[in-house]
């Protein structure tokens, strides 16, 4: 049976695991929405921090378009504003507009169209021509125009006279790039008055939004760059563009080099955009620059972008913030992210980690939801997936890295999901043999899981290691003849439910009660490697709720004793000892005698706790005073016993000087072990290690072996 849910289980994994790794590498629409609203609402929660950077948005707002007039203007006013911008010492000029048409203001273009005189029209065609005057005054300043990318190549199509080099780190290749057809170019006087031109086009993804800025495409073979990578390298004043290549030789880019920056890209030559919310400080109206009102600070040492955020331009995108922007301020948000490297990146190694997310997270899940416990396993799930969103979540805020997290987690999911239902069903084959076979002599901790592990089920005998507590309420007796019997057992009742309760949580089996007195077996029927510590952490819970329901019942005035415990561990024989009818589990051995005496001799050492060296040494490092070599009632070895201790109580001697005098006792150094003991015993009068060893010197005995004659 259990075989069976391991071949079920099997197929789980590679189903699941498949499945993921399909959508992973396939990358389907659905996925991709997935991950950018994930990835989108990272910048809701952390947007990106404006931080001042020489970067303006000269505006064609609506303000200007009431001064100046309706859209477009006539090119002799934009060659005014690039002068006027000149004046300020800005360092370069983009403009977020395609110059691709004649301007049909100029005096040559309107007097075919306007009923004058030969003479009129003689004159207006001697006028300078408005695109002359612009391209003039664009010579004169370090200008960017734009060019719109094209998907489909027209027969005239042809690369850019490029002002620049590509200087390829790694073998070159154009094919890695975003590539684009042709180019919608501007008029050959103003893009050869200019000092640079570059794509405005972005791609935004299926939903709209603009994600990231292609930094350079492929345009007929060779790279091109985009307006926001010609303005920083005009700016800088730099010729060439470096493109660095994913190592190992992977067909992706991962930076590219302008001058002095480097941006990180994508495998595609895309900046991802880390988009920070509006900040009116960016924009400068035009009609300001070009009366003269405009702020010289916001403008000297700057590169300005000239766009609209008119919405009658209809110039408007979604960002990731649900915001609507113009899209000039793209350009300027790339551009601010280059000047002060805040970053956003998604590595070239991203979707391999992703997938290895998938496949391992689903083995893990199916192995989860199929073997472990349902609440457990729920809260492992949980934990999990929880863990996986917030590690995407704190790559993100910590180092600016996107990793897809959202897949793998829904991968999980169904994975740990399907799982668990198989499971389900097949568990309620086994639940009722089980709970049937066990129930009537295990403790229910121990019945729980069997019922998840029925192949660790063993009716015989068998030889086992472990760790057993006994406890002992003092006084109970004497306290049963002096109360009413209903509130005596009342009493008793809270105080083993509780003492139980704890011995459960540690996965202990209870093997009887005795009146006020306990049995617990650790690592039997189901084998703990642990069972040692388990014990002695599960006694000392005990002695700190006894002690505290003592402490409680003292204070009412009621005479409730304190509770002596004996912890040791060794190899007894486990199973059912009293045939099909009794049922009576338990284990059988002398580790089982001894901890039973341990208990009873707190009585004649004055301690409540008492482990043995073989329970201590398999145990973590704990606070813990040594008692002595105690050879018990009928025992002719001696056994190393200690008592343990969360702290130091008040009346005790301190550590140190406590074993610094048993020390010498051991070393038979008498005169030494008399003289500590001594002291210790007139500043601690009410220590009972002190006082008992104290007590055996002066009555002459040499060494730490304490022999019993009682029980």
């Amino acid at each position: 049976m259990h075989l069976s849910l391991r071949a079920i289980a099997a197929l789980l994994m590679l189903l699941t695991a498949g499945l993921g790794l399909v959508v992973v590498l396939a990358d389907p629409l659905a996925a991709q929405t997935l991950r950018h609203q994930g990835f989108d609402q990272y910048q809701r929660w952390q947007p990106r921090a404006y931080q001042a950077a020489p970067v303006r948005i000269i505006d064609i707002d609506e303000a200007s378009l009431d001064r100046i007039g309706q859209w477009p203007w006539p090119r002799t006013r934009l060659a005014s504003l690039v002068e006027r911008l000149g004046e300020q010492g800005v360092a370069a000029i983009g403009f977020d507009v395609l110059f691709a048409e004649p301007d049909r203001t100029s005096p040559r273009r309107v007097s075919g169209d306007w009923p004058l005189t030969p003479t009129a029209r003689a004159e207006l065609q001697g006028l300078p021509d408005n695109d002359v005057a612009f391209a003039e005054a664009i010579e004169k300043q370090d200008v960017v125009l734009g060019f719109a990318a094209r998907s489909e190549a027209t027969a005239d199509a042809k690369g850019l006279e490029p002002r620049y080099r590509y200087v390829w780190m790694g073998e070159p290749d154009a094919g890695i790039l975003n590539t684009i057809g042709g180019a919608v170019r501007p008029l050959a006087p103003l893009e050869t008055a200019a000092k640079g031109v570059g794509a405005l086009s972005f791609v935004p993804d299926a939903d709209g939004v603009v994600r990231r800025v292609p930094m350079v495409m492929s345009l007929q073979g060779q790279p091109a760059p985009s307006l926001s990578a010609e303005l920083l390298r005009v700016a800088q004043g730099t010729p060439n563009y470096i493109l660095q290549r994913a190592g190992g030789g992977a067909p992706a880019l991962e930076a590219l080099r302008i001058g002095a920056l480097t941006v990180p890209t994508t495998a595609r030559g895309e900046m991802w955009l880390h988009y920070t919310p509006a900040q009116p400080q960016r924009y400068v109206p035009a009609w300001r620059v070009l009366n003269g009102t405009a702020d010289p600070a916001l403008l000297q040492g700057h590169i300005v972008v000239i766009g609209s955020s008119a919405p009658g331009l209809l110039d408007l995108r979604f960002n990731p913030l649900g915001q609507l922007m113009p899209g000039v301020e793209t350009h300027a948000q790339a551009l601010e992210q280059a000047l002060t490297g805040q970053h956003l990146g998604r590595p070239a190694w991203a979707m391999a980690a992703e997938a290895l997310l998938v496949a391992v997270g689903c083995v893990l899940l199916v192995a989860i939801g199929a073997f472990m416990g349902s609440l457990r396993a729920a809260v492992a799930w949980l934990v999990l997936v929880s863990a996986l969103l917030w590690g995407g979540w704190w790559a993100f805020s910590a180092h600016r890295v996107l990793l897809d997290t959202f897949t793998p987690a829904i991968a999980w999911t169904l994975a740990y999901g399907l799982a668990s239902v198989c499971r389900h069903f097949r568990s309620e084959l086994q639940h009722r043999w089980v709970r049937q076979a066990f129930s009537r002599y295990v403790s229910p901790n121990r019945v729980a899981h069997l019922m998840q592990h029925p192949e660790q089920l063993e009716l015989g005998g068998k030889r086992q290691q472990c760790s057993f507590i006994f406890t002992d309420l003092a006084g109970f007796t004497s306290l049963m003849e002096s109360i009413d019997p209903a509130d005596a057992v009342h009493l008793l009742n809270r105080y083993l439910e509780e003492m139980i309760s704890i011995a459960f949580r540690y996965q202990g089996t209870l093997d009887r009660i005795m009146g006020d007195s306990l049995a617990i077996m650790f690592s039997a029927p189901v084998e703990q490697a642990d069972h040692a510590q388990r014990a002695l952490d599960c006694a000392m819970e005990m002695h700190r709720f006894a002690t505290g329901f003592t402490r409680q019942q003292q204070a009412r005035g009621m005479a409730f004793g304190h509770t002596r415990f004996g912890i040791h561990s060794g190899e007894v024989i486990v199973g059912n000892f009293g045939g099909k009818a009794l049922f009576d589990y338990r284990a059988l051995g002398d580790p089982v005698n001894t901890a039973a005496r341990l208990e009873s001799v707190n009585k004649h050492l004055g301690t409540w706790v008492c482990v043995s060296e073989a329970t201590l040494s398999a145990c973590a490092p704990r606070m813990a005073r040594p008692v002595g070599r105690l050879v018990l009632k009928g025992k002719t070895e001696a056994l190393q016993v200690f008592e343990p201790l969360d702290e130091v109580p008040r009346g005790y001697a301190p550590l140190d000087q406590y074993r610094s005098a048993l020390d010498a006792l051991r070393a038979g150094d008498v005169a030494q072990a008399l003289e500590r003991f001594d002291a210790l015993r007139r500043a601690y009068p009410d220590d009972p290690l002190v006082n008992l060893h104290g007590a055996r010197l002066l009555a002459g005995e040499r060494s730490d072996l304490i022999v019993l004659a009682a029980k």
